[in-house]
């Protein structure tokens, strides 16, 4: 059923009581086309893509919890394309073009909101790498412009200018913005199912059968599901599915904190980030103040981050927005993020003849899922790279064309 506001008017009677499913709850078959492990947004995306685009819909995603449980459900919602590198800005920006028509294409309300993405400037240097930083954006073909000291007062009135660390100047990208993350799990969800493809909860993967550099089957706790093709897109736990193919991934495991306040009237209506005090601030539907900043330096695959992250991401925004000191903390939770050498994904085909991947998102995972499932789709159906992906491969560990992202994706490495 397509959601509109006559539908919404009929439902009003029956109190809301006659909606259909959202999407089917079917009970896995024995084969199919691809088997997709993973139902977050990049899983659930892909599988939407296949369907889609490419008339590919005896497929299943297999989610061993509920779906967006994982890193889709545990993110600050941003979405932006202002990668300094060639490669990560066609990326991307593919990425934000897909997030600004979501809503109608997947008949479902996102919430996303184009609010601008501001990131604060503390010295003369950090200006002037801001400077070059939006140059290169410019060149690859994507919005971004230096503000003033008072342009940003102008912005944010609520901001300590004069802080530890005195705000200079800074630059945004106007197009950037946040969404409500559960919703782009479910949109995509509900479409995907509409197409015939099956979402299986609860069915976690323990095993898998090789043969001949083959992934013949996969073992669940719901039996055994063979399929032609096969895509990994469980994030941080990629290098454990991966071992069960014989595949050994660059990657490493942390955890990424984020954190929201008890909710307020609508008051900030931007993303600010700030890499010298290390915090990025915005606030969502709901009102409440969203918090993140730097992830933990220990591997885990633990869903919450240490107290002192949360005590530092929490100072530094106290610093730069003291109207917020008084505001309870309500929630904590992290993210398992997947790090790659150079912070960038590693996507598409494997070493094993029929077994695709969507890892090394690290913290860019969730404004990645529309272009990830779009171009990981492609790669499937065709059996060959999407022009997107190609500089994303395993190959450029062996080459050295490593794509060194980390500073725009605001880690350490």
């Amino acid at each position: 059923m397509g959601y509109s506001g006559l539908n919404l008017l009929k439902n009003a009677f029956s109190g809301h009581r006659n909606w259909p499913r959202v999407w089917r709850d079917p009970e896995p078959k024995k084969h199919y086309d691809v088997v997709i492990v993973g139902g977050g947004g990049h899983g659930l995306a892909t599988a939407y893509y296949l369907a889609r685009n490419h008339g590919i819909k005896n497929v299943a995603v297999l989610e061993k919890g509920w779906l967006g449980g994982g890193n889709t459900g545990r993110n600050t919602q941003v979405s932006r394309s202002n990668y300094f590198y060639p490669e990560s800005g066609a990326f991307y920006e593919h990425s934000l073009r897909l997030f600004e028509n979501l809503s109608q294409e997947l008949n479902f309300n996102l919430m996303f909101s184009q609010r601008g993405i501001l990131a604060l400037c503390h010295s003369q240097h950090e200006m002037e790498l801001a400077r070059r930083w939006a140059n290169a954006i410019h060149l690859n073909g994507i919005d971004s412009r230096m503000l003033s000291r008072e342009e940003i007062k102008q912005r944010i009135p609520e901001l300590n200018l004069d802080c530890r660390f005195p705000v200079w100047g800074g630059f945004v990208q106007e197009r950037g913005g946040i969404s409500r993350h559960d919703a782009v799990a479910w949109g995509y969800a509900r479409a995907a199912s509409g197409l015939g493809v099956d979402i299986i909860q609860r069915c976690e993967v323990t095993g898998m059968e090789t043969s001949d550099s083959q992934v013949l089957s996969v073992e669940t706790n719901r039996g055994t599901i063979s399929a032609d093709r096969f895509a990994l897109c469980v994030a941080g736990h990629s290098s454990q599915l991966a071992a069960m193919a014989g595949l050994k991934l660059p990657i490493y495991s942390i955890p990424l904190q984020a954190m929201v306040t008890e909710p307020v009237r609508p008051i900030f209506n931007t993303v600010m980030l700030s890499a010298r005090i290390h915090v990025y601030v915005s606030q969502s539907d709901r009102g409440e103040i969203i918090v993140g900043g730097g992830a933990d330096t220990y591997a885990s695959f633990a869903q919450r981050g240490s107290a002192q992250v949360h005590w530092d991401n929490y100072s530094a925004m106290v610093e730069l927005l003291p109207i917020f000191g008084r505001l309870r903390m309500m929630r904590q939770w992290a993210g398992v993020c997947d790090m790659a050498p150079d912070v960038s994904p590693i996507v598409g085909k494997t070493s094993v003849e029929n077994l695709f991947i969507s890892t090394g998102w690290g913290t860019g995972g969730y404004k990645a899922i529309p272009a990830g499932g779009d171009t990981l789709a492609d790669t499937i159906a065709n059996d060959e790279t999407h022009e997107l992906l190609q500089p994303f491969g395993f190959d450029r560990f062996e080459s050295g064309a490593l794509i060194d992202e980390g500073a725009a994706a605001g880690v350490a490495h």
